[in-house]
C-alpha cells in the first residue's frame, strides 16, 4: 500500500457507537463523512459492543431510529464481544473493536467525537507505517520528586517489550520534556490490518494493565492505559509521528472536537459550518435532538454563546481552562 496515490486508495473507516452519546456522535460523524468525502469508496462500519458479564448495563445501540437513521447514511453496523475490558475501561473498545474488522483491510479508526470536515480520500495514508493523532497535552506519565523521569519511565515499556526505545525520541525536543518521548491521543489511528495492529495493541494493553514494569509502580493507567499502549504499537509496526503529512487529519480533513461546547469554543468556523450544515436536515435533526447536548448546543443556539465567551486567536493554553469557564457561564454539557 506504500506509494499509493492519495485518492485512488480504498480503506475502511470505523468508529465506536454504542447507547447514550456516542450514538449520537456516531451519528454525527457519518453524516460529515458523507457531506465532506463523496467519493469515499470504502465501508463506514460503527463497532458496536455487545452486552455480555463485563458490562452492567446493555452497551449496544437500542434507539431504533438512530439505526435506522446510520444505515441511511450508509454505515454498518458491526458488533464486537468485550473479552477484555467493556465497563471497567471503556476505552478498551477501540483495541477489541478491531478483531471485528475485515482482515487484512486498511482501515482509519476515528473516535465518534470526531467531524469530517474535507475529503478523506485525499489524505495520503502509507497503511503500512501507522499513526496516531499528535493533537494532545502532555498527560501521561506523571513523573514524580524522586524519579524516575520520562526517560525512565517510557524506556521500561520499550525494554519490556523489546523494542528500540533511541529511534522513538525526537531528538530536536530537549531530555526530560514529554514531547522528546512518542505519544500520541488515540482520537484516531490507522493501519493495513486492523487485526495485526489489534493483537499486538491488545497484548501490550493487557501487559501492562496486568503486569507493569515497576519503575510504574507510582503512574495512573486509568483513563491512559490505551494511549500509553498505542505508541509502543505502532513503532512496533514500523510507524511513528512524522508517517502522515501535516495539516491533513486535526487540521483541514477532521476536527476532533471532544465535546460539542468545545467544539463552539475553539475550532474552526469552517467546523461550526460543518457541523451546523450535516445536523439540519429534518430527517436527521429528529433524530438528534434525543440528545440534549446536541438540542442544547447546536439546536437552540447555546454553541454561539459559548463562541462569544472566547478570542479564538488567544485561547487558553490548557483545555481545562477552556472547561472551567464555559462551566462558570452554565454552557457546559455533555
Amino acid at each position: 500500500m506504500a506509494g499509493t496515490a492519495a485518492g485512488s486508495q480504498i480503506f475502511n473507516v470505523v468508529v465506536v457507537g454504542q447507547q447514550g452519546r456516542l450514538s449520537y456522535e456516531a451519528l454525527i460523524f457519518a453524516a460529515s463523512l458523507r457531506h465532506g468525502s463523496p467519493d469515499f469508496k470504502g465501508r463506514l462500519i460503527v463497532a458496536e459492543p455487545q452486552p455480555g458479564p463485563l458490562w452492567e448495563n446493555n452497551p449496544s445501540i437500542k434507539d431504533p431510529e438512530i439505526r435506522e437513521a446510520l444505515t441511511d447514511l450508509g454505515a454498518q453496523i458491526v458488533p464486537f464481544e468485550s473479552r477484555h475490558f467493556g465497563q471497567q475501561y471503556p476505552y478498551g473498545n477501540k483495541i477489541e473493536m478491531l478483531f471485528a474488522l475485515p482482515q487484512g483491510e486498511p482501515f482509519v479508526f476515528f473516535d465518534t467525537d470526531t467531524l469530517i470536515t474535507g475529503d478523506l480520500s485525499r489524505v495520503p495514508f502509507d497503511f503500512d507505517r501507522p499513526s496516531a493523532s499528535l493533537r494532545r497535552e502532555g498527560t501521561w506519565p506523571i513523573p514524580q520528586i524522586y524519579g524516575p523521569g520520562y526517560t525512565g519511565l517510557w524506556k521500561s515499556l520499550y525494554d519490556k517489550f523489546g523494542l528500540d526505545f533511541d529511534s522513538s525520541l525526537d531528538l530536536d525536543q530537549p531530555d526530560e520534556f514529554w514531547r522528546r518521548y512518542l505519544y500520541f491521543n488515540a482520537g484516531f489511528f490507522y493501519y493495513r490490518c486492523p487485526h495485526e495492529f489489534g493483537a499486538k495493541f491488545l497484548e501490550y494493553a493487557r501487559a501492562i494493565r496486568d503486569d507493569p514494569p515497576v519503575e510504574l509502580c507510582a503512574q495512573s493507567f486509568d483513563p491512559w492505559l490505551d494511549q500509553i499502549a498505542l505508541p509502543l504499537v505502532i513503532h512496533a509496526l514500523g510507524g511513528g509521528r512524522d508517517t502522515l503529512p501535516a495539516g491533513y487529519l486535526d487540521g483541514d480533513v477532521s476536527c476532533h472536537y471532544r465535546f460539542l461546547p468545545l467544539l463552539y469554543a475553539r475550532e474552526s468556523q469552517h467546523a461550526i459550518d460543518v457541523l451546523e450544515t450535516v445536523t439540519a436536515p429534518n430527517k436527521l435533526k429528529k433524530v438528534l435532538k434525543g440528545s440534549n447536548a446536541v438540542k442544547r448546543t447546536i439546536y437552540q443556539a447555546r454553541g454561539h454563546k459559548v463562541r462569544a465567551l472566547f478570542d479564538q486567536d488567544h485561547l487558553p493554553r490548557k483545555e481545562q481552562m477552556i472547561r472551567n469557564q464555559i462551566k462558570k457561564n452554565g454552557f457546559w454539557i455533555r
